[in-house]
């Protein structure tokens, strides 16, 4: 079971960036998949998560109406469109993933996540 984050660079605010993460070793569509960010001296933040079986997506109130998670099952691929960046949103981002079945209490603990995808860097600065 394998995660591959890209699509990370250099944005200036009020842009728009396309994460992606590709899966390899299981089925998106029973899986729950979260973008997970870290900004420098802060702790990790779950943001953006789509739950495994039904697809209910969950949003970390500081992305929530300019961030949105999406997955393409039959490509194994799970995007984080980001708009109307912010340069508090410069951090790593990681996609994770779990195999529980998470509620809107707990999506957002990094530790019920099994598998990490390497992270991709995210600047957004004029």
């Amino acid at each position: 079971v394998q995660l591959q984050a890209s699509g990370g660079g250099v944005v200036q605010p009020g842009g728009s960036l396309r994460l992606s993460c590709a899966a390899s070793g299981f089925t998106l569509d029973v899986y729950t998949i979260t973008w997970f960010r870290q900004a420098p001296g802060k702790e990790r933040e779950g943001i953006a998560c789509t739950r495994g079986r039904d697809a209910i997506k969950f949003y970390a109130d500081s992305v929530k109406g300019r961030f949105t998670i999406s997955t393409e099952n039959n490509r194994n691929m799970v995007y984080l469109q980001m708009s109307s960046l912010k340069p508090e949103d410069t951090a790593i981002y990681y996609c994770a993933t779990t195999s529980s079945y998470l509620y809107p209490h707990n999506w957002s603990n990094d530790r019920l996540y099994d598998v990490w995808g390497q992270g991709t860097l995210v600047t957004v600065s004029s």
